[in-house]
């Protein structure tokens, strides 16, 4: 909450509002601290007098690196006291400044921030449509469109990569198991073929072998029945 507005109730109820949707919205690539109403539960910089930005966006690592800092306007705080104590303050920070107001309060937000030489990262209008807020992305800074465009390019690479090799089979004792090369594999069953063409050829020669006596048996069987028919002539 501004510390130099107090703002009618039902400006505040939609003010809080849309800063708990800002949280569901970034709450996907930050870590996310908001300050509604007279909360001062995330506070910025170093001093005997910190800051309390609307939404405070830091680093989803261990660290919590201060990444972004949002401020959330109404039609009464969008003025030049407002903007004097808390953009110019904001847009000094390393963080991304990131500036949210009324739809019908565009032109007097723009011509603040550049009386002021007020840097914002990324301008939004908001807007109540029924019982939804819309949200439109009015003007990005040239470094936070470039950080965008990096972040896009990431995403493919990281895709891209391999996967990891599936882990051998553990044996008997637990110790994995060698995978075999596939050529050992390819030259272990190359020759099966040729060795059963040896055991169908030596299977072929004993039958083969087996048919012949017979031949012999019937030719020594009509000779007998030849010389008994000489000697009855």
């Amino acid at each position: 909450m501004s510390p130099i507005l107090v703002r009618p109730v039902r400006e505040q109820l939609e003010h809080d509002r849309v800063i708990r949707l800002l949280q569901a919205k970034y709450k996907r690539k930050f870590e996310v601290a908001i300050n509604p109403g007279n909360e001062q539960t995330m506070p910025v910089g170093n001093g005997a007098a910190p800051w309390f930005p609307d939404l405070v966006l830091q680093s989803q690592e261990r660290a919590r690196k201060l990444l972004g800092i949002v401020e959330v306007e109404t039609t009464e705080s969008v003025n030049h006291l407002e903007a004097m104590s808390q953009w110019v303050t904001f847009s000094k920070f390393k963080a991304a400044f990131h500036l949210y107001v009324p739809t019908g309060c565009i032109d007097s937000a723009r011509r603040l921030c550049t009386e002021l030489n007020v840097t914002v990262a990324e301008l939004w209008t908001y807007q109540a449509v029924g019982e939804q807020i819309r949200f439109t992305l009015v003007q990005r800074s040239a470094a936070a469109e470039k950080a965008r465009v990096a972040e896009a390019a990431e995403k493919p690479k990281a895709a891209a990569k391999p996967s990891a090799a599936p882990r051998p089979a553990a044996g008997r004792n637990g110790a994995a198991t060698p995978a075999r090369p596939a050529a050992r594999a390819a030259r272990r069953a190359a020759p099966a073929p040729a060795v059963r063409r040896k055991a169908t050829a030596k299977a072929a020669k004993p039958a083969a072998a087996a048919r012949r006596p017979v031949a012999g048996k019937a030719s020594a069987r009509k000779a007998p029945a030849a010389s008994r028919a000489q000697k009855r002539r």
